[in-house]
């Protein structure tokens, strides 16, 4: 288990944020955070209360500016593209709410995200392998679905485009229990299409099962990481962080 003054870095990263620094106003709520996200991989961000965990995503998306530091994609310096053209630069989000459009069919909102499709016909087919849950709802409005679903979807519309790496805001918010275990299933499948994912997740005990990696973010900052055994098996991590991880909102 790393401490930020051995963080690890890796020079093989997608997805690298290096040094990061960020805020609200004149609030600065992310200080000097390193993260990596390698080819394949599923990397957790976790941490107590307002630790910045959702604010580190929106600053990888570009809807918030890089103060200091940077993010790369494939080496690729991105720190300045705005959100909307993140999409074209293979990085994919899944917000944690209003990330579907309620008053349109399950088709209707892949249709949007094929917008950026090579092939959409060939991706929807892709997806609805996928989640053949969708394929069965394809005709129903996005606001008659399950919290599940709606989730599926929203991961289903960011998937459309084929992105690199897929950023995904607490997929298991807002679900029962029950579904808990399926959402994250889905997460382990969009690895296996050769798809990347970054995540912010409260629920780490049942993340950890489908994490290569893991940071711990406290107070705007790099606190901890390493891999999901080490992170698991971390009397430190457990005490500290894992009893008390909760949706920040920031």
């Amino acid at each position: 288990m790393s401490d930020i003054e051995t963080l690890r870095t890796f020079d093989d990263s997608l997805l690298s944020a290096r040094n990061l620094a960020t805020g609200y106003g004149e609030l600065q709520v992310l200080f000097d955070v390193t993260v990596d996200v390698r080819a394949d991989e599923v990397v957790l961000v976790f941490g107590p209360n307002g630790a910045g965990k959702s604010t580190l995503m929106r600053a990888l998306i570009g809807q918030l500016p890089v103060w200091d530091g940077s993010v790369a994609v494939r080496g690729h310096d991105v720190s300045e593209v705005p959100a909307d053209e993140m999409v074209s630069n293979g990085v994919g989000y899944v917000p944690q709410t209003e990330n579907v459009f309620p008053n349109l069919t399950v088709s209707e909102n892949l249709d949007i995200g094929a917008i950026h499709a090579a092939d959409p016909a060939s991706r929807r087919r892709e997806i609805f392998d996928l989640f053949p849950r969708l394929d069965e709802r394809r005709s129903q409005l996005a606001s008659t679905l399950s919290g599940g679903e709606r989730q599926m979807l929203a991961m289903a519309r960011a998937l459309m485009p084929n992105p690199d790496v897929l950023l995904i805001d607490e997929p298991s918010a807002g679900l029962a229990p029950q579904l808990v275990e399926r959402t994250f299933e889905h997460v382990a499948a969009v690895r296996q299409t050769g798809t990347a994912v970054l995540m912010v997740e409260q629920n780490v005990t049942a993340a950890l099962e489908v994490t290569d990696r893991g940071y711990v973010l406290d107070t705007g900052e790099n606190r901890f990481e390493g891999d999901a055994d080490e992170i698991r098996d971390s009397d430190r991590v457990r005490d500290l962080y894992l009893g008390r991880a909760a949706p920040d909102g920031g």
